[in-house]
């Protein structure tokens, strides 16, 4: 008896926006939806993702047997909702997403999902051992080790961005001082710029105008990326970095000055560097991994 098709759902919840996609079982994106929240008050943001679900579904044509949902915070250890998003999205935590949709829902970490959609349909296709990191706001991030996500206790792995840099620097969200957030994440340019710039957007503007201030600022946030990066890599010996978020649009005044730094302090035994790349996907990546991860979930 030849197998029934069936696609399968990918969520991307944030403050903002409900990014969707309809995916097949072989990791075609078939549709996509943006929905806006309308701010983060329950009632809003349920249903929007009501009735996100309900219209692929009525696009889909064929059974959708799986969904996955990707959100900030920590799931449980089932995966199955959101355990710890204190002071965000009203009545995320502990939500029984299975019980709300009527479905089984498969729950991650959004930088965690970003990194299963470049891991199976992006730029780390075919690798078994890949980091990669989202500078946007915050940093994130997350670890693919012999072809499996890891999560790790509390299923916190991969909070990359909280590596310490400098112990004399201020405390990140988790305590930890100087971390690689603080040095480069667009969340902290203000007070890193002692209120010059309001966005990295801002800062990179004044950069390519040779802004003697901003060529410091920016070429010191790029050099202690690499640091964070070269660290990362003599922890987990990755085949791959790929790097995604907001901040990787800087484009060639990221990468051209990344490379020097990685070429000053990357240990490279046998002269081998690890590829630093650009991700594959832009802002449905939090989507098409939530996605590919119910699919695993989900089939036999």
């Amino acid at each position: 008896m030849a197998a029934q098709l069936s696609n399968v759902i990918g969520i991307d919840l944030g403050g903002t926006w409900i990014k969707a996609v309809l995916m097949s079982g072989t990791g075609e994106v078939l549709a996509q939806t943006y929905q806006p929240t309308h701010g983060e008050a329950q009632k809003n943001w349920q249903m929007a993702i009501r009735e996100t679900v309900a219209e692929l579904k009525e696009k889909s044509g064929i059974p959708v047997t799986a969904i996955g949902l990707s959100a900030p915070g920590l799931p449980n250890a089932a995966n199955s909702c959101i355990a710890h998003l204190p002071g965000r999205l009203q009545g995320l935590e502990n939500l029984d997403w299975s019980e709300f949709l009527g479905q089984k829902v498969s729950v991650l970490n959004d930088a965690h999902a970003a990194t299963l959609a470049e891991f199976h349909l992006g730029a780390g296709r075919g690798r078994q051992h890949l980091i990669m990191l989202t500078l946007g706001t915050g940093v994130g991030g997350g670890l693919i080790l012999n072809g499996q996500l890891y999560q790790g206790l509390f299923q916190k792995a991969g909070h990359l961005g909280h590596l310490p840099l400098d112990d004399r620097a201020a405390p990140s969200i988790t305590g930890i001082p100087g971390s690689l957030e603080d040095a480069i994440g667009n969340a902290t340019i203000g007070r890193r710029s002692h209120g010059r710039y309001s966005s990295t957007y801002e800062l990179l503007t004044a950069y390519r105008q040779h802004d003697p201030f901003a060529v410091w600022l920016w070429l010191d946030s790029v050099r202690k990326l690499a640091i964070g990066i070269c660290g990362i890599i003599n922890a987990f010996s990755p085949e791959l970095v790929v790097l995604g978020g907001g901040i990787t649009q800087a484009a060639e005044d990221l990468y051209q000055p990344l490379a020097k730094f990685m070429d000053l302090y990357e240990w490279r035994p046998g002269g081998q560097a690890v590829p630093v790349i650009q991700a594959h996907f832009g802002d449905m990546a939090g989507a098409i991994g939530a996605a590919s991860f119910a699919l695993a979930r989900n089939t036999p």
